[in-house]
């Protein structure tokens, strides 16, 4: 009876450490990163938005008019992204979620990039699309698939993804996203545009090409 009473306490205490621990971890974050604040008179709100007072929320808190309409695309890629996050709908601030709408034209990209804080859920409404995603080190194993009207693919967060419309007539999807700014990392930009620029010799050792490549590349950014 010792012993068991023994067992039980030990048994008892680990489940305590290990709810603690559980238990102590940070919420997820919105923003990519919360330098502290020595003068409490100079800190900003940390989690989204100031938040309205209930009596004064009205309808249009939570409206998005024009979401079925065509943008016009201009990038080199072919691409253009309509968000609809809190920054467009006051009431999505702090409920998770977010939406944007992608236009591609004929051979158009929404190129390689990630949302560090969102997984995402994209269908197509109009045309196709070749989409995919790679996991992390060290497989990078390419997850992709030809998506056609109507059909929908997830693409788990923090993971490079991309979407290209491979045909000759525009394609449209919608894409929800769990977090209300999931941010976005798109690979190129990051590396051959970041300003200060990222040395040379880092990227050409990284991709294993001359110095005169990286230069080029980073030309166009």
């Amino acid at each position: 009876m010792r012993n068991s009473a023994s067992y039980l306490v030990v048994a008892a205490a680990l489940l305590a450490l290990f709810s603690s621990v559980v238990y102590a971890n940070d919420p997820s974050s919105v923003q990519d990163f919360c330098v502290a604040a020595k003068n409490p008179n100079a800190a900003v709100f940390v989690n989204g938005l100031f938040c309205k007072d209930p009596k004064l929320v009205v309808a249009e808190d939570f409206y998005l008019a024009g979401f079925n309409k065509a943008g016009i695309i201009k990038s080199v890629q072919g691409s253009l992204v309509t968000p609809a996050n809190v920054a467009q709908i006051p009431g999505l601030n702090t409920l998770g979620i977010s939406l944007v709408r992608i236009d591609y034209a004929p051979r158009g990209i929404n190129p390689p990039h990630t949302h560090p804080r969102a997984t995402e859920v994209l269908v197509v409404l109009e045309g196709s699309l070749n989409v995919g995603f790679v996991t992390s080190n060290p497989d990078n194993k390419l997850i992709t698939k030809v998506l056609h009207k109507g059909d929908v693919f997830v693409f788990p967060i923090g993971l490079i993804h991309f979407q290209f419309n491979a045909g000759h007539i525009p394609a449209v999807a919608i894409a929800a996203l769990s977090s209300q700014n999931p941010g976005v990392i798109t690979i190129s930009n990051a590396l051959f545009g970041s300003k200060p620029s990222i040395d040379d010799d880092v990227l050409a050792k990284a991709f294993q090409v001359d110095k005169k490549v990286v230069n080029f590349i980073q030309s166009k950014f």
